[in-house]
């Protein structure tokens, strides 16, 4: 089912709808939940919007963010869950995950493809840069007059998960959403530093260490950094500080893919994946559990930094020499 119609139908049925988003929530999950939560206030629904996990200090500017539950979300009369920005149940996370396990009429809203997608009424659009492009125009079905703290929470949404529009899923139809969007006056160069420009110390002292443990492949086609759980704590660096550390190493000359392998709890290893120009770093994720898009993904595996690391980046490179022994590559100087 993947007709916005229905899910506006769906929407339209429900008095007290629960909205939440994905563990470790970022720009586009983040500001996906609130514009729809406070969009629906607007038609009169008794929303209540949360996150399973601490909201970066970075948002805390977004519309509505301090009206949101964290952590834990109490038992309540709730009529509908709104799922936007997760592709699969697990990573809803301990707050919001017991009320779909329970049976609760899920409707999810994503640009994540997914070969088991999940809830009652799911509508995924993997053509939207962002979730937000999707939850604008199920506002505008769902007959929502937009004011300018649905329209910041938005360009939020859709200026992260772009990369300030510098990323391939970038469209026109991207520009046309954000054009109208930036009619209702929202500050664009105080959101633009406030996302990107005022990091704490401790953000680049962090950056600092990751850096120190950067290499790249006798081919110059991939590159890794990594993060060890020590590290972070001694530096007492939030998980926010971590969000976009990996282009550094994308970003280097000639580097296709550039893997980030950062340890977590219990013997397990957060990686993520970015690439450039070729290759699908999804199929990269995949083979680990995980997923995401053609140019970005991640996934959690067990093990040490350096098992997984060992793992993870023989398989990226049988990835790249296939692709390069076909003749696929095309060298950009």
């Amino acid at each position: 089912m993947n007709d916005l119609n229905v899910v506006a139908e769906t929407i339209k049925k429900c008095q007290r709808p629960l909205i939440g988003g994905h563990v470790m929530p970022d720009g586009d999950s983040l500001g996906s939940v609130l514009a729809l939560g406070l969009g629906l206030r607007l038609l009169g629904k008794q929303v209540t919007m949360a996150s399973s996990d601490p909201v970066p200090e970075l948002y805390s500017f977004l519309p509505g963010i301090q009206e949101m539950l964290v952590g834990e979300v109490n038992p309540g009369d709730y009529d509908l869950l709104i799922v936007v920005d997760c592709s699969v149940p697990e990573r809803l996370g301990a707050a919001l995950l017991p009320f779909y396990e329970k049976g609760l009429t899920t409707v999810v809203l994503d640009h994540h493809v997914n070969d088991q997608p999940f809830g009652h009424v799911n509508y995924v659009r993997s053509t939207a840069a962002a979730t937000g492009e999707i939850i604008m125009d199920l506002l505008d079905v769902l007959g929502v007059t937009f004011n300018t703290d649905l329209a910041v929470n938005l360009y939020t949404a859709i200026v992260t998960d772009t990369g300030s529009f510098r990323y391939e899923n970038t469209t026109s139809e991207t520009h046309r959403r954000v054009a109208r969007l930036l009619e209702y006056n929202i500050p664009v160069a105080r959101l633009s530093n406030l996302i990107y420009s005022e990091q704490p110390l401790s953000q680049i002292q962090l950056l600092k260490e990751v850096l120190a443990t950067l290499e790249v492949s006798e081919s110059g086609q991939l590159a890794t950094i990594c993060l060890s759980r020590q590290t972070q704590l001694s530096i007492g660096a939030h998980d926010e500080h971590i969000e976009g550390m990996i282009n550094y190493a994308r970003n280097i000359k000639n580097v296709e893919v550039a893997i980030f392998f950062r340890e977590l709890e219990g013997q397990r290893v957060k990686v993520s994946f970015r690439s450039k120009y070729f290759i699908d770093v999804n199929l990269l994720a995949k083979k680990f559990g995980g997923g995401g898009h053609v140019r970005a993904s991640g996934c959690t595996v067990e093990g040490t930094l350096m098992e997984v690391k060992a793992m993870v980046v023989k398989e990226a490179e049988k990835l790249l020499g296939g692709v390069l022994n076909c003749g696929r590559y095309y060298h950009h100087p």
